[in-house]
């Protein structure tokens, strides 16, 4: 199966899952036009190293559907483009406006900023890399906080997870991945219970993330040298 397949059918199979007491939004739905165009772009042949996150953040790939989509760098570094809707219930703190949205996305902004100064080109970087989320799901409470999956109880973690780590299996096999990059150490586990050739992990860039808040760009690079994943 293609990414675009895969896609499509971890948003099935996320269709079928109920949460309680949570607004919960599917970026595959109302931003699919960017995330295929995404996907057709950058996701196509074979990958020596796939970066994971966990889940889409607010200001993100919430509103424009790619993974830690920073909206400078999905505009004008990725070149993306294309039409975004609404979730079919939409919290009154977390609207989706899309690419007229203001807010950066902190850890989008960081990673992205990371690859921009290693790299030439989105091409020169996507020729061996694709960064994707384990879950393509925002949960938010009654007061638009936002909800890591790994806190959700265990009766509606267990079947998300397993949708979850069988599309990242078959993103692994798809791309030919040699490496799994886990995002933070949710993102890590989720690579060694797919199953992945190698599983190696980053400081996840999130500023609520105080290790994150001290030269991340200098860390993450150090640990990816470290695992001789790139080199000096």
């Amino acid at each position: 199966m293609t990414p675009i397949d895969l896609a499509l059918r971890l948003r099935a199979a996320c269709d079928a899952l109920r949460f309680a007491g949570l607004t919960v939004y599917n970026p595959l739905h109302y931003a699919w036009p960017v995330h295929r165009a995404y996907l057709e772009r950058f996701a196509g042949g074979r990958k020596r190293v796939l970066f994971l996150g966990m889940n889409p953040g607010p200001f993100g790939m919430a509103q424009i559907g790619v993974p830690f989509g920073e909206i400078a760098a999905a505009r004008d570094w990725m070149r993306l483009s294309g039409e975004i809707g609404k979730p079919p219930r939409e919290h009154p703190k977390r609207p989706i406006t899309g690419w007229a949205c203001r807010r950066s996305e902190v850890s989008g902004r960081r990673l992205w900023s990371l690859f921009a100064a290693r790299f030439a080109s989105p091409e020169a970087f996507f020729a061996e890399h694709l960064v994707v989320n384990w879950c393509p799901l925002v949960f938010m409470g009654d007061s638009g906080s936002n909800l890591t999956p790994d806190k959700l109880p265990a009766g509606e973690l267990t079947p998300l997870q397993a949708a979850c780590d069988a599309h990242l299996a078959g993103l692994i096999a798809a791309t030919g991945a040699e490496v799994v990059v886990g995002i933070g150490k949710v993102a890590e586990a989720a690579a060694t219970r797919a199953q992945a050739p190698r599983v190696a992990g980053i400081p996840h860039p999130s500023p609520a993330n105080p290790a994150a808040n001290r030269d991340w760009a200098g860390a993450a690079a150090r640990a990816l040298m470290v695992a001789r994943i790139w080199s000096c």
